[in-house]
């Protein structure tokens, strides 16, 4: 019995956070798209936003630049994972994903952690066109 190909294939966006360790920003099975954690910095390492709202539309940024690499836009997004710094920004973080995503909205997670000096950090799976 033959092993079956894999069909994963990495995906790295230049214009986005590099990552802070051994994985890819993004992996590619199929015609789905798996974004790593994804947070508020440009693409030398530096912190963007001054604000909660300022740094999720950062990491946000991050997030669309990896899924345009691999083909892709915001409106596939099927799953977020959203991990903030506080819960006390629940509220903002509501009003930054209804105004960067539309509906159908993605099914969501949101869990509070103690992030090391920023405010939050989103991944994301994305169903990509099958032309990608």
């Amino acid at each position: 019995m033959t092993e079956p190909e894999l069909t994963r294939q990495a995906v790295v966006a230049p214009d986005a956070a590099p990552p802070a360790g051994p994985y890819s920003p993004g992996m590619r099975v199929g015609n789905l798209l798996f974004v790593s954690g994804q947070g508020p910095f440009d693409a030398d390492g530096t912190l963007v936003g001054d604000d909660f709202a300022g740094q999720a539309r950062a990491a946000f940024a991050n997030v669309e630049r990896i899924v345009r690499a691999a083909g892709g836009d915001l409106s596939g997004v099927v799953r977020i994972g959203a991990y903030l710094h506080s819960l006390d920004h629940f509220a903002e973080w509501n009003a930054v994903m209804a105004d960067v995503l539309s509906a159908p909205y993605p099914a969501r997670t949101t869990i509070p952690v103690p992030l090391p000096g920023f405010l939050i950090e989103i991944d994301a799976v994305v169903e990509l066109p099958a032309t990608a």
